[in-house]
């Protein structure tokens, strides 16, 4: 009877039955909701909501567990010549797709090259395969196939990168390359096919689950177990995935075991709603900063930046966004990965000095400076924090100009190309000091030219540069990196925020739902529910 009434409150939101004509809640079912109303389930995105999930379904090249310890999966092995520049990669005999067929040498390359064609618009594929032999043309157009793969005579496969990478193994451990059944995804131009990965197409996974249907229109996916898994034996019945995009009905819905995890929830109540344990988890190679544009007056005078950022209590902008944490103040761009900087000197809190940086740029005072426009203030948390900021830059400063809103494209006419302040976070997915800066304050990142506004300092460019072709047992690379970061702290060029944790988003009922820096549930096939605690 619990259940049922169960089943009734949900109404039509997420009515879902099972095999046996009884709520879903009756079997080990984990119910999702999801935010948004997704029209592609592709694998091939490198991002999204959808990506959330996608390790459910499909099994990634490597993966690393809840240890961080870097394990094979779909590739049992990945080895390196001494120059780091040359890879073979072996499959996994046992690795099959949900029909039972071999994932091949074949299916790798494949996928790897249809990710990184122009018209799949994979978020990500750069990230992983970015160093690969031909990968800029065909990121262009130019080319449809990396040089840099191809498959050797006793199937493995041989990659060549265009540039000495100790951690290219590291890389590829990731659910947004998984290996697809290429002829399904490819068609005769060598495109992604459209619907491709839809049930009713015939789609073969690779992962512990497989789609059993998706009603696209009101939001519903459901998976049961994959029978040819080539893991473990999933010990859940069924995965139901549902749109629910008011945040206050998807709290609502998991306070009353209706629902059991949910993707990128956060309100500014969450905690006194669901519990520290829900959004709380173990520490995220991940920081949220606000990063200026140097490209954009006043940002284009350092003594600006440093009197905008030493009118700010990292610690206190940090409260202001989350007073019942989980979240920690950032003091420095590196977390969590080997080569934090233990005396990273952090940026000081200092009106006075902040005063005088002002006095001392070519602006004078407050009265001359432009408005201040701030984007990435997305939520209700950063929107806390950026009228912090707002109201620091006030009380010490004097200015008076500030506006905010959430994307750049909410912005119109003139302002849209004079934001000075972007919210966004920087971070890496794999356990690297050289690629999490690489990735966030070298100049060919993305962070740099696009939030930074074309932000180079050759210095750091340079230690980077040698710091990344060190194996990873050297200390020069994580000793250049860390000197790489503290030359950048000397160009001022952002406001420390604070630092991610890999939030569980899921129910105390919900067992072994581990998650890695992809945001990937590490090991789907463990996940259980504890019956007995859910409401």
């Amino acid at each position: 009877m619990k259940n049922l009434r169960k089943y009734l409150m949900i109404g039509l939101a997420a009515a879902t039955l099972s095999t046996t004509g009884l709520p879903a809640w009756a079997d080990q079912v984990l119910n999702i909701a999801h935010p948004a109303l997704e029209q592609s389930w592709s694998p091939l995105q490198g991002g999204g909501h959808v990506a959330r999930w996608q390790s459910l379904w499909w099994a990634a090249p490597m993966y690393f567990d809840k240890d961080g310890k870097l394990t094979s999966y779909v590739l049992s092995s990945a080895t390196h010549d001494d120059s780091f520049q040359n890879w073979t990669l072996t499959i996994d005999p046992k690795a099959v797709f949900s029909d039972g067929s071999k994932i091949t040498a074949e299916d790798v390359v494949g996928t790897w090259n249809l990710c990184a064609r122009p018209a799949t618009k994979h978020a990500r594929v750069n990230l992983f395969l970015g160093d690969v032999e031909g990968f800029n043309d065909v990121i262009v157009g130019k080319a449809k196939d990396m040089t840099g793969l191809s498959i050797a005579a006793d199937g493995t496969i041989s990659v060549k990168l265009s540039t000495p990478d100790p951690i290219f193994d590291q890389k590829i451990a990731t659910a947004l390359i998984p290996p697809v059944k290429v002829s399904q995804a490819v068609d005769e131009n060598g495109a992604e096919k459209g619907d491709w990965w839809r049930p009713e197409n015939g789609v073969v996974v690779s992962g512990p689950f497989m789609p059993e249907s998706m009603d696209l229109d009101q939001g519903i996916v459901t998976m049961v177990p994959n029978p040819n898994f080539f893991g473990p034996k999933p010990k859940l019945d069924k995965v139901v995935i549902t749109t629910v995009s008011d945040p206050i009905t998807a709290t609502l819905m998991l306070k009353r075991g209706e629902m059991d995890a949910a993707t990128e929830l956060i309100t500014p109540t969450i905690i006194q709603d669901l519990g520290a344990d829900f959004l709380g988890g173990p520490a995220l190679a991940k920081g949220q900063q606000f990063w200026f544009d140097l490209s954009k007056p006043p940002m284009d005078d350092i003594n600006v930046r440093k009197a905008l950022t030493m009118s700010v209590n990292s610690q206190e902008l940090a409260i202001a966004a989350f007073p019942e944490g989980p979240f920690t103040a950032a003091t420095q761009i590196l977390n969590k990965v080997p080569g934090v900087d233990p005396d990273f000197p952090k940026y000081p809190f200092d009106p006075e000095a902040a005063k005088a940086a002002l006095a001392a740029s070519k602006y004078k005072d407050a009265g001359h400076l432009p408005k201040i426009m701030f984007v990435g203030i997305s939520t209700p948390t950063h929107e806390a924090a950026a009228q912090y900021i707002a109201e620091q830059w006030r009380k010490i400063l004097g200015i008076q100009g500030t506006e905010m809103k959430p994307a750049i494209e909410t912005y119109s006419g003139p302002d849209q190309k004079s934001v000075q302040v972007f919210r966004d976070d920087v971070g890496t997915r794999v356990p690297d000091a050289v690629s999490y800066l690489m990735g966030s304050i070298h100049s060919g990142s993305g962070n740099a030219m696009n939030k930074m506004g074309g932000y180079k300092n050759e210095e750091v460019d340079k230690l980077l540069e040698e710091a990344s072709a060190k194996g990873v047992e050297d200390p020069d690379r994580i000793g250049f990196a860390q000197k790489a970061q503290r030359v950048f702290r000397e160009d001022w060029m952002y406001i420390p925020y604070y630092y991610d944790v890999m939030s569980k988003w899921a129910m105390p009922w919900v067992q072994n739902f581990d998650k890695n820096d992809d945001w990937q549930v590490i090991e789907p096939w463990n996940v259980t529910i504890d019956e007995e605690n859910r409401p």
